[in-house]
């Protein structure tokens, strides 16, 4: 699908033809009107002045990135690092400003700098050390990526407040990364077509090689369109962390893949030569709305990533039909009357939208609310099983209740949690409950939903400078106590341990490492060898614990931080597991339950996730209906060892 109006072929005439070619020339804009019109007809939600803004700000990090990357793609490169400069640049304005005492308008500067050498580094390794661009900018997104757990020591850092306002609104209503999004698109758009590295970037894309004998210095030019594309993932990562009010290391992650996504949606062609600004736009504007509209159908988390990547799919097979119909597109900087074509085409598909959209209102205007309450669970990630344990006994308690409840997966993404959170906002929803990804992060929403007198309902984490209902939790620093002091006990206080860290920089991974350690404190006879971080994965836990027995072959106990990790561990130990080195978890799964159970897994501390979810919504409903709620409810965590196994329910 394209932007670019194309010169269709001759013998198309009448009004058929018209509109047929105005379809093709212009796929990406009528993909975008058919989705509002189909999900404005889908839900009364959709259609409202705070979702539309919503919508807005959600698109403004991938848009901004897909300006710098259309640069790359234009010229016939790809940059797979931008998502991670973005997160190192969020990264060294917060650190320079906060921790060091740095004026925030020299962090600022910094910041950027940090993208533009980023994205000098990688035009120098492709211009100069003719490395493909997919390699160097895969190891620049592994670069970038390391030193802003480097410089974070892997923990969120707060944002400056004056630097925060660029997340905030304009007169109570119009958000400033919509302003900032708009205005990195223009620039985008002047480069593009009216500057000389902006027909650069077309002819290097189109052929390098004739560019080059032309007499143009391709090397230069990939130095400055590689930097441009830093400075934009720089602009992109401060947006964000605006946004959550904290740059957080793991911020952006896997946004390069959106990034790319919505400038081939948007009509460039990975071959080079083709692409504009404005149709990066309206790809980046097609992900944010279908993302919003799934969420606002209650559409699974997982059938999400199946829609967006058929969508995906179809916007490059739909581009194929439009260029086989068309003929060739017009060249770069081509006359005003191919400009004022589009401008037409532009104008004439906002009439048509809001005229069909209109209409479509009255399909809600005369519709019947729902009886039951309405309420929304965003949890922080559904692929580890003890947040789906969570999940399902919210939805064992919702039904039992009477209760709509709608649940979304954030996938560890605080940016992606602030947009389901927003969505629940404008949706007008009884009460939100959230499973943060990250404390700091979520208080921005928070707060939203606060103003908009929505009870909020926070579950196994807090939320940080704003206010929730209750908190339904466990305390992951007991729990990590109770973990040290069960190993340390069945070692008999002496003995040599290895610890498997979570997530770096989540909440969850920072509190039960404090556990551990403030356990230990008590047991001096307890050596630790090594502490790695094995992300909450079993696949990790095994690779890792399979690394550290290479240097430790007399270790004899693990502490992981999940029971995934622990299971991990078992797996690597093999027969030694529950005979010479005793191994606990965390979370009570049903995995860890079962190996426990068999000997393999010495004890798990449960922090029983299903009775975490029923009583979320039990405090939900009971806000929602005007009765009291305490600010703490406290579920105690368990030491569940082949004892007490069989009498645990989790």
């Amino acid at each position: 699908m394209a932007t670019d109006t194309l010169k269709s072929k001759p013998g198309a005439s009448g009004a058929p033809g018209a509109l047929r070619r105005l379809l093709l020339d212009n796929g990406a804009l009528t993909a975008l009107i058919v989705l509002v019109i189909a999900l404005s007809a889908l839900s009364g939600d959709f259609l409202t002045t705070d979702n539309l803004l919503n919508i807005g700000v959600q698109a403004a990090v991938t848009a901004i990135l897909a300006f710098g990357v259309t640069f790359v793609i234009v010229s016939a490169g790809i940059d797979l690092s931008v998502g991670s400069v973005a997160a190192l640049s969020a990264t060294v304005l917060a650190w320079s400003a906060t921790s060091h005492g740095v004026p925030v308008a020299l962090a600022v500067v910094m910041a950027v700098a940090t993208g533009i050498v980023a994205g000098l580094v990688n035009g120098f390794l492709i211009a100069y050390g003719k490395l493909p661009p997919f390699i160097a900018t895969l190891a620049m997104l592994s670069v970038g990526r390391g030193l802003a757990l480097v410089i974070s020591q892997g923990s969120p850092i707060a944002f400056p407040d004056s630097v925060s306002h660029l997340g905030d609104t304009l007169g109570g209503w119009l958000p400033v990364p919509v302003l900032v999004m708009v205005l990195m698109g223009l620039i985008a758009a002047v480069v593009l077509g009216r500057t000389y590295i902006g027909r650069s970037m077309y002819a290097i894309g189109g052929n390098e090689e004739a560019a080059r004998l032309s007499g143009l210095r391709v090397r230069k030019q990939k130095l400055a369109i590689y930097a441009l594309s830093g400075l934009f993932a720089a602009v992109a990562g401060v947006v964000l962390a605006s946004r959550l009010s904290s740059a957080q290391p793991q911020a952006a992650d896997g946004y390069e893949l959106d990034a790319i996504a919505a400038v081939v949606i948007g009509g460039a062609s990975l071959a080079g030569g083709t692409g504009k600004a404005s149709g990066t736009l309206i790809g980046a504007l097609i992900l944010a709305v279908l993302r919003n509209g799934l969420n606002l159908l209650s559409v699974s988390a997982f059938w999400q990533q199946v829609v967006i990547g058929v969508v995906i799919a179809l916007a490059v097979l739909l581009d194929t039909v439009r260029r086989k119909a068309g003929a060739t597109a017009p060249a770069a900087g081509a006359g005003n009357g191919n400009k004022g074509r589009q401008a037409a085409t532009y104008a004439l598909a906002a009439v048509v939208t809001i005229a069909v959209v209109g209409a479509t209102s009255f399909l809600h205007s005369g519709s019947p609310a729902s009886a039951n309450p309405r309420m929304g669970l965003s949890l922080s990630t559904l692929n580890n099983p003890f947040f789906v344990q969570i999940r399902s006994g919210a939805q064992a308690e919702a039904k039992k209740l009477g209760v709509d409840l709608t649940v979304t997966d954030a996938q560890n993404d605080a940016s992606q949690q602030a947009n389901q959170l927003q969505n629940f906002t404008s949706s007008g929803l009884g009460a939100i409950i959230v499973n943060p990804v990250d404390s700091d992060a979520a208080g921005n929403s928070v707060k939203a939903a606060d103003k908009a007198h929505i009870p909020v309902i926070a579950v196994d984490r807090g939320v940080n400078k704003a206010t929730v209902d209750t908190l339904v939790a466990s305390d992951n620093v007991a729990g990590g106590e109770l973990a040290a002091k069960t190993i340390a006990e069945k070692l008999g206080g002496k003995g040599r341990i290895v610890i498997l860290q979570g997530q770096a920089g989540t909440s969850a991974a920072r509190e039960r490492a404090a556990g551990f350690a403030r356990g230990l404190k008590e047991y001096p006879g307890i050596q630790v060898l090594a502490q790695q971080p094995a992300d909450f994965d079993r696949t990790k836990g095994l690779d890792v614990m399979s690394n550290l027995l290479q240097s430790h072959p007399d270790v004899q106990g693990v502490i992981a931080a999940n029971d995934e990790m622990a299971l991990g561990a078992v797996k690597a130990l093999g027969s030694k597991a529950g005979r010479s080195v005793q191994v606990v978890g965390f979370d009570g799964t049903p995995d860890g339950l079962t190996a426990v159970k068999d000997g393999t897994l010495y004890a798990s501390v449960a922090q029983q996730p299903s009775q975490l979810g029923r009583i979320a919504v039990d405090n939900a409903l009971k806000a929602v209906q005007g009765k009291k709620v305490e600010p703490t409810v406290k579920v105690p965590v368990k030491v569940v060892t082949k004892q007490n196994v069989a009498g645990f329910t989790g």
